[in-house]
């Protein structure tokens, strides 16, 4: 922390860390102080009491200020030092080539527990601060007792035990708190259930509200009950090691009481000693505190140190990326025995694919649940490299190409869009960054989006808020959203793959329609232009029917393909289903 602080604003760091061991040397001082005020008191000196007193008032301001005025440059460089970390922390999730890294169960839990305790760092560098200061106060103690009695050194040796004792104690919190981890997760999954209006509505129709108190009960005993034995033994440790500093300090004074009682010390050295002690007990006091949260952060960068070297290892991969993004498809994308299972599972979601999709054509993607479509149009996409087999772009394989060159090229809408609250201009601009401040081109997006009408939903139009994430911004339906999304999409107006996955699912059958062959005229033109491929999802065959290409999946494989009327002349399974389709719609 303190080299990454030096890194941000030595300037800042160098100050705070002079004012604060300044302000933390004044506390034996005073102790010093208050010695020689008690003596000269005792002995009638006014002048003498008076001077001890205004050095001790002095030394208490002057510990007191510094502490504010280090306050106020170690807290902005703590914030900056926070910034930096997080993101660090983007580009350890969004390095490497794909989403492999993202869907690794282990990673994924690292980067929650970072995410969740990255705020700690923020005054991880007051405690190596406030930790150094204590050191310079110990020391200064130490060299003063030493001067009264080379036994009462023993007591700040007396003192490292609560630490060390105190350091197995949170050691055992930390292991019934892993421990606890998975009831406590669905504690608090029960809890936000219970409290979002969303599921609220179903829970109380299926009166499903005594249960789900009964379950979130159940699994927060169970953990508070692991939490509890350990905070208890941890509380019987540390009583144990601060009754060992309670002894030494009982015999401190009563050393020191003696040595009055024999001429060598007088009442002042009684409170100096006493004093001392006080403040050793307090040092040792912030110094548990301080460990345990050092320690705390320690595990925090020791798990962002994981992700660092695992995304060292994901570049290094990405590095032997050297293929070009042709400017134009002249034949198309090819799919050549291309199989597909996530990272942590072997089951095969796509298995031997092999499809050819033409330049400058509109291919449609369906199948029932779970055939393979979504999984299928995300390895197009570039976000998952096939485990066998291999995607050609115009006969250049799409695993040699750099992944931000052809991402750059694909513009896409996925069935679990996002939904940026930013301002309407910003939501429906990130389709193109390199445009998102182009009011035009935005306008323009909107418009063959057709999404003028969400538009006009949000105060302020394009320069409007969405959302109440951290503003006073417009709720939108989820077909509002979902224009607003295609309007995203839109923004690239060259692309080389255009993907539609069930991006209308929010809509009724003849605004999807419409949609669809906006989409389509539009991507047509762009067809002509530079090749490119449109790529669409959809449970609806009113819509599928338009495509220049139909491809089925069933169990992850290519069952047929073709064009709509080739496909039911066949009475496969593609005329099963729309078949089907139409039964039920009539």
């Amino acid at each position: 922390m303190l080299g990454l602080a030096a890194r941000l604003d030595r300037g800042r760091l160098i100050r705070s860390g002079v004012l604060m061991l300044l302000g933390y040397a004044a506390t034996p001082f005073i102790a010093l102080g208050l010695r020689d005020l008690t003596n000269a008191a005792l002995s009638g000196d006014v002048s003498a009491a008076t001077i001890a007193a205004l050095v001790v008032a002095v030394l208490l301001t002057f510990e007191l200020m510094l502490g504010h005025f280090a306050h106020l440059s170690y807290f902005e460089v703590g914030e900056l030092a926070e910034v930096a970390l997080n993101e660090e922390l983007l580009r350890h999730v969004n390095a490497g080539h794909g989403l492999e890294r993202v869907d690794d169960p282990e990673f994924a839990d690292g980067v929650t527990m970072v995410q969740e305790e990255l705020v700690r760092t923020r005054v991880a560098l007051e405690a190596v601060l406030q930790l150094g200061g204590l050191l310079l106060q110990v020391l200064v103690t130490t060299v003063v007792l030493a001067m009264l009695n080379p036994w009462l050194l023993l007591l700040p040796v007396a003192a490292l035990a609560p630490v060390f004792i105190g350091k197995r104690a949170q050691a055992t919190i930390d292991a019934a708190k892993e421990n606890a981890a998975e009831t406590t997760r669905q504690a608090r999954h029960l809890l936000e259930l219970a409290t979002t209006p969303a599921a609220i509505k179903e829970i109380r129709l299926f009166h499903g509200e005594q249960e789900l108190l009964r379950r979130h009960e159940r699994a927060w005993s169970a953990s508070t009950r692991l939490l509890w034995r350990a905070h208890r033994r941890a509380a019987t440790l540390r009583s144990a090691g601060q009754s060992v500093f309670a002894l030494a300090y009982g015999g401190a004074v009563v050393l020191i009481i003696s040595q009055v009682r024999d001429g060598r010390a007088d009442v002042g050295d009684v409170v100096l000693v006493i004093t001392l002690a006080v403040q050793v007990a307090v040092q040792v006091a912030s110094a548990l505190n301080l460990l345990a949260l050092l320690q705390g952060v320690g595990r925090t960068v020791a798990r962002l140190t994981r992700l660092r070297r695992s995304t060292g290892a994901a570049a290094t991969v990405g590095t032997e990326s050297s293929g070009v993004v042709p400017e134009r498809l002249n034949d198309g994308i090819v799919l050549e025995n291309v199989s597909f299972h996530y990272p942590g599972t072997d089951r095969l979601v796509l298995r031997d694919i092999n499809l050819r999709l033409p330049a400058g054509g509109s291919v449609a993607i369906v199948g029932e649940n779970g055939a393979g479509k979504s999984t299928l149009v995300k390895l197009l996409c570039g976000l998952y490299q096939p485990v066998s087999g291999r995607i050609l772009l115009d006969h250049g394989d799409l695993a040699d190409v750099p992944d931000d060159e052809w991402r750059k090229r694909v513009a896409p809408l996925f069935q679990d869009f996002a939904r940026f609250e930013l301002l309407v201009r910003e939501s429906v601009g990130l389709g193109d960054v390199a445009r998102v401040e182009d009011r035009d081109a935005v306008a323009d997006a909107v418009d063959r989006a057709e999404a003028g009408g969400a538009v006009a939903a949000v105060p302020g139009g394009l320069d409007g808020l969405l959302g109440k994430g951290y503003g006073d911004g417009a709720e939108l339906s989820g077909g509002q959203w979902q224009r607003l999304g295609l309007a995203r999409t839109m923004m690239r107006d060259r692309p080389l793959l255009l993907v539609l996955d069930e991006p209308a699912a929010a809509l009724d059958a003849a605004a999807e329609h419409a949609i669809f062959e906006r989409y389509r005229d539009s991507a047509g033109r762009v067809g002509a232009v530079n090749g490119g491929v449109t790529l669409f999802v959809s449970h609806r065959f009113s819509t599928v029917r338009m495509a220049d290409l139909i491809v089925v999946l069933d169990g992850g494989r290519v069952a047929e393909s073709g064009s709509h009327a080739e496909l039911m002349a066949r009475g496969g399974l593609y005329a099963e289903l729309f078949g089907m389709q139409a039964r039920v719609s009539t």
